[in-house]
Order: C-alpha cells, then sequence, then structure tokens
C-alpha cells in the first residue's frame, strides 16, 4: 500500500532540490520554447519569405485530403486554412516530446545523483517503501516538465488563435489533440520516467539511464512525420488503446523497478 504522506513528503525533498539547481530545468525550457518558435517558423515566416502557399505543396495536400476523411474537423476551412490547422495539430505532438527528454533527464540523475551524493543511504534507513520512493521520484520528475508543458501549449494555443486563419484554432484544439496532450503525453512521460528511474537504479552514469527516452521518443517521431506525410491517421479510437496501453506499461514497469531496486544491496553494489 502506498503512504500518500510519505509520497507527498518525498516529492517536497525532490523539488526543493530541483528548486536549488534551476538549471536541471532548463533543458525542457529550451525544448518546449523550440517547440514555439518552430511551427510559426515553418507555417508563418517560410510561407511569406518564399511567397509559396503550404496549400500548394502536394505532399501536403494528399495529406491533408486523406486525414479530412478520417478527421471531421478540416472540413469546414478552405484548402490553405486546412493545410495551416492539419501542421498546427501535428505540431502539437513536439510538446509531448519535450517534457518527456526533460524529466528523463531529471529521473536519471535522481538516483545515481543521491549515489554520488551519499544521501540515499539515510532515505533508506527510513519506513518509506522501495515503491513509495520509487513513485515519489518519478513524480518529483514528472511535475517540474508538467508545468512548463502547460505553460507551453497555453501560449501555442494563444498564439495560434492570434496568428492563424479564423477557424484554424477550433480545429487544432479537437477530442484528438485533447487525448493527444492529456492521455498520452503524461503517460508515455511517466512510463518513460519510471523505466529511467528502474535503470538508474542499477546504473553508475546517469547518461546510461537517459538513453531510455529514446525508445518512445523514436514512436513519437514516426506518428509526427508519418501523418504529415500522409501515411497514416492517428484516430481518437486508437489514440484512447495507446492511452490504455501505456498506463498498463507504467504499472509494470513500476514493479519492475521495485524489483530491480535492491535496497539492501544497492549501494555496496555501487561503486
Amino acid at each position: 500500500m502506498f503512504d500518500a504522506g510519505r509520497i507527498s513528503t518525498l516529492i517536497g525533498k525532490e523539488l526543493r532540490e530541483f528548486r536549488a539547481n534551476p538549471t536541471a530545468v532548463l533543458p525542457v525550457m529550451l525544448l518546449v520554447l523550440v517547440c514555439l518558435i518552430l511551427p510559426f517558423m515553418v507555417l508563418k515566416i517560410m510561407p511569406s519569405a518564399t511567397g509559396q502557399s503550404l496549400a500548394n505543396d502536394d505532399t501536403l495536400r494528399r495529406a491533408v485530403a486523406f486525414a479530412s476523411l478520417h478527421l471531421e474537423e478540416f472540413a469546414a476551412l478552405s484548402s490553405e486554412d486546412a493545410a495551416e490547422a492539419f501542421l498546427f495539430q501535428q505540431f502539437l505532438m513536439l510538446f509531448l516530446i519535450a517534457p518527456l527528454l526533460g524529466g528523463v533527464a531529471l529521473a536519471a540523475h535522481s538516483v545515481v545523483g543521491e549515489k554520488q551524493g551519499r544521501t540515499l543511504e539515510p532515505l533508506l534507513t527510513t519506513p518509506v517503501g522501495t515503491s513509495e520512493l520509487l513513485l515519489a521520484k518519478v513524480l518529483a520528475s514528472f511535475l517540474p516538465s508538467l508545468a512548463i508543458e502547460v505553460v507551453g501549449i497555453v501560449l501555442y494555443l494563444l498564439l495560434v488563435g492570434i496568428f492563424a486563419a479564423p477557424g484554424v484554432l477550433q480545429a487544432v484544439v479537437s477530442a484528438r489533440s485533447v487525448v493527444l496532450l492529456v492521455a498520452i503525453g503524461p503517460l508515455a512521460t511517466l512510463a518513460a520516467l519510471q523505466a529511467t528511474i528502474a535503470v538508474s537504479s542499477r546504473a553508475n552514469d546517469p547518461r546510461s539511464a537517459q538513453q531510455i527516452a529514446v525508445l518512445l521518443v523514436l514512436p513519437l517521431m514516426i506518428m509526427l512525420v508519418g501523418q504529415i506525410a500522409g501515411a497514416f491517421v492517428v484516430t481518437i479510437t486508437t489514440l484512447i488503446l495507446v492511452a490504455v496501453a501505456l498506463a498498463v506499461a507504467w504499472g509494470l514497469l513500476l514493479m519492475l523497478s521495485v524489483a530491480l531496486f535492491k535496497r539492501e544491496t544497492i549501494l555496496t553494489r555501487w561503486k
């Protein structure tokens, strides 16, 4: 059983350490900033500089037409506005990658950093259970990244509402986008963080644990590129099934990380 009081105390401890070292969240902030700038460079600055409309690109036009067969949010828009809304919607996936990469960096240092700082020994002598300890470390790494992501998404949608054509924002904020941002993104990040904690409990170098992020970043990038290329369309039903699978994966990874974290021997094994 989990003790909510102990978990919240551990989360508070981890967050205070991050607050004492604000550069720890700098990678997430930089990635979110890139996620804010890149879509507007591609959709607004480059077309203005070249004088070429997005709707003139054959590949994009076919991708939007293919997506419109499965998604109703683009039906009421002109071809150019539909292309713009389609790309703005796809670029939302970048906001799933930023907290995942940034959170993994925090989680990788969470266990290994405490080993190196010799602060893990007193923590393991407390009544805190292994599952509580590892869950708290995951949530503490997740919350700062989530907060920065939420700020980034709000700014992104505000900028879309200001600079995009009328009706584009409504098409971007679809039920599919909500599932992607509210379920897929957080669950993918939590699964990646739990796997990172599991690896870092046996690793001496945080960089070894950070490599686990590639396993989840790659499918997200394939989803982004594949939809822009018109190879496939990920429907809301598919996203819900993926969210359920990620939730199950997170639970299994939590059990795996507890099994790997041998609190009696972990300190003697690490040199």
